[in-house]
Formats: structure tokens, C-alpha cells, sequence
């Protein structure tokens, strides 16, 4: 008889389709996405991101871990042996926050994200910031400067003769570089002279705080920074605008020192002696680096969430996830991190709407959104 006539499946086959489930560990949530057929409900939508899966789900993960960073007090934790006297009083203890450190990538401040950040700042929402040498021009910038919407597919050849920049789809004419070129000059020179005269040391930090000071435009995030008592460190200050004019500063009136040695004692002991640290950090190479290795100093943050679009195989530290970083010590080993595979002008936004401004969504909402 041929094997096609026959009525049984075979045992085989059964065995590997057919096999038995363990029962689902208790407390497992269904797949289940929103139901457009309840209209337009947007906290309904995003409380539904937890039952989606894949990245709507790290999503919904990353919301929970960064208002567990904002919710901690020393008070949720049983007093040490050694606590320190300043610290026993019950007043002290549940003022006592976790310590947000907050990084992003140059990008984030050229595109509208930049508004999401000093709203952070505004609110005294974060504790430290990090970011690189355009992050904080380009803030400066755009309070003289409009950068503008363009395109992808813009031809570098032909806006390089219109005197235009393009950062991903975005615009930034020459004029606005000249422009930041006329206002910082003068402020150099005046670094300069408190160095010469009164001995002053600058470093990237205070630097950036004297600018947040000078710039006085509440649409800046340095000037919220400066206002709030935030500090902001930037290692790589001179890759960028910033870098160009201080090679032409240091022709025209040479001798500007900038200490970077006093900046890594200083956000190295932000992290030590915190009582708890989060990390909050959008993009990937230096500053998710610079965050994560001053935590190092003190065994790990106990909140991380990262958000961006690099992966692990070639190795890089803007790709590695976070269960890399707890190799290092940089995360600690007990610690609930949240990696999220996303382009940040996404993220970003909802992050802030949800995390900092509106209340948690929860895992019980999310099901029921979607019903």
C-alpha cells in the first residue's frame, strides 16, 4: 500500500507538531493590540504597546523602568549599619532621589527632540547630562537660527554650492555657523582674560554652563541646565562647531585651556556617591560610553534604559546590550534594564509623554485596551 493511502498520521510527524505545552508561567499576559474599534483612545493606545510584542512591548518595558528610576526614595530601603547620620532622619530619606543621568547624541538637539529635553531640564526632571560637542551648539543655534525640514535624498554637491548642511533630512543654512561664530567669539575671549587675570580653570562643564548663562533663551536646554544646577559634560566639546571655533580662537587670541581631567572627577563622583543612579540614555558611541562607565565607579546603576538603533555583532559599545554592560560592572547584576531597538525621534517623545508627564500605563490597562 502506498504510503499516501494510508489514514494514520505518522508517529513521527505527531510526536514533532502534535507535542505537549507546559502550562504558560502564571501571570502571562495574551498578545493582544489595541482595538480601533473603541475609536481613538491615545493613553488606551499606548497602554496597549505591553500585549503587542517585539519593540511595542520593550517600549512598554522602558516606560515602566524609568518611572521605577523616578519613583525610588531612600526611604524604600532598610537603613545600613553604617548609614551616615545625615541619613537616618525619615524626612531625609524620602527626599533622597535616584540620580538620573540623561545621554543624547548631537541628533537629538538638531531635530525637534530637542524640546523634549530641555522640557526635562525645565522641570528639574534629570540630574546630570552628557552629550557631544553638536549637542551643544546646536542647541546655542537654533536660539539665533532656524534649521529647517528637508530630505534624504538632497544631492551633497548641490547644497554644498547653496551653502546648506544636511543632517539626515534636515537643513542647517552656513549662515547660522557664522552667526554662533560672532556670539561665542567674544565670549572666549572673555574666558581667556579670567584665566589670564584670576586664574580661572575651565572645563568643558562650566563652559557649557557659562554659555547656558549667556545664551538666555528659555527654548535652550544649557539654559535650563545653567538655571537648574545641572551639569552637562561633553569629552568631546572640540568635535564639533564648538571645536572650530576654539582652532580659529586659538590663532586669533591663543592660550584658552579647557580641563578635561576636573569633568571626569566630577561626573565619575555624580555617579559614586549617589545612592541610586538611572540611566536614561538615547543614541549610542560616546555618550552612552561616558554614562556607563562612571557608574562603573560605583558597581553598576540600578536603572538603565537604552534607546537606539545599533547592534552587537561588530562589537561596539553604541550596539551592546545591556546584559554587556553588567559584565563590566557598569549595570548592576539584580538590576531590570531595557534595551529598545528604535530610531529615538520615535521614542523619545512617548517616553517623556509617559514616563515624566502622565502616569504609568500597566500591564492590566494593556489587555483591556485592546479588548
Amino acid at each position: 500500500m502506498s504510503t499516501y493511502e494510508s489514514t494514520k498520521v505518522p508517529e513521527l510527524a505527531a510526536q514533532a507538531v502534535l507535542a505537549a505545552s507546559d502550562e504558560m508561567p502564571a501571570g502571562s499576559l495574551p498578545v493582544r493590540g489595541y482595538n480601533f474599534n473603541r475609536g481613538v483612545d491615545f493613553a488606551a493606545l499606548m497602554a496597549s504597546y505591553g500585549t503587542t510584542g517585539f519593540q511595542a512591548s520593550a517600549f512598554a518595558q522602558a516606560v515602566a523602568e524609568v518611572r521605577r528610576m523616578r519613583a525610588w526614595r531612600l526611604s524604600d530601603e532598610p537603613i545600613s549599619d553604617d548609614e551616615p547620620e545625615e541619613l537616618l532622619d525619615p524626612e531625609v530619606r524620602a527626599r533622597t532621589r535616584c540620580t538620573i543621568f540623561l545621554g543624547f547624541t548631537s541628533n537629538l538637539i538638531s531635530a525637534g527632540t530637542r524640546e523634549c529635553i530641555r522640557y526635562l531640564c525645565e522641570h528639574k526632571l534629570v540630574d546630570v547630562l552628557v552629550t557631544t560637542g553638536g549637542g551643544i551648539e546646536e542647541d546655542l543655534m537654533k536660539c539665533m537660527c532656524d534649521h529647517y525640514i528637508g530630505d534624504f535624498a538632497l544631492k551633497g554637491a548641490e547644497l554644498r554650492r547653496k551653502g546648506l548642511n544636511r543632517i539626515g533630512n534636515l537643513l542647517v543654512p552656513n549662515r547660522n555657523y557664522c552667526v554662533f561664530e560672532e556670539w561665542l567669539m567674544p565670549i572666549l575671549d572673555e574666558m581667556l582674560e579670567a584665566q589670564t587675570a584670576r586664574g580661572a580653570r575651565w572645563t568643558p562643564s562650566k563652559m557649557i554652563k557659562l554659555l547656558g548663562e549667556r545664551i538666555a533663551s528659555e527654548d535652550s536646554v544649557y539654559y535650563w541646565a545653567a538655571r537648574n544646577d545641572i551639569p552637562v559634560f561633553c569629552p568631546a566639546i572640540t568635535d564639533g562647531s564648538v571645536g572650530d571655533m576654539l582652532y580659529f580662537h586659538s590663532y586669533k587670541n591663543p592660550g584658552l585651556v579647557l580641563d578635561v581631567v576636573d569633568d571626569i572627577r566630577e561626573i565619575n563622583n555624580a555617579a559614586l556617591h549617589a545612592r541610586h543612579t538611572g540611566m536614561l540614555i538615547f543614541g549610542g558611541g560616546l555618550v552612552k560610553h561616558h554614562i556607563c562607565n562612571a557608574n562603573l565607579m560605583r558597581n553598576g546603576a540600578d536603572f538603565s534604559v537604552f534607546v537606539n538603533t545599533g547592534q552587537e555583532f561588530d562589537g561596539s559599545d553604541s550596539g551592546a546590550k545591556p546584559d554587556e554592560a553588567i559584565s563590566w560592572g557598569k549595570i548592576k547584576a539584580d538590576a531590570t534594564p531595557v534595551k529598545v531597538h528604535a530610531e529615538a525621534t520615535l521614542v523619545l517623545p512617548l517616553l517623556v509623554a509617559l514616563a515624566f508627564v502622565d502616569g504609568e500605563p500597566t500591564a492590566d490597562a494593556a489587555v483591556a485596551a485592546a479588548r
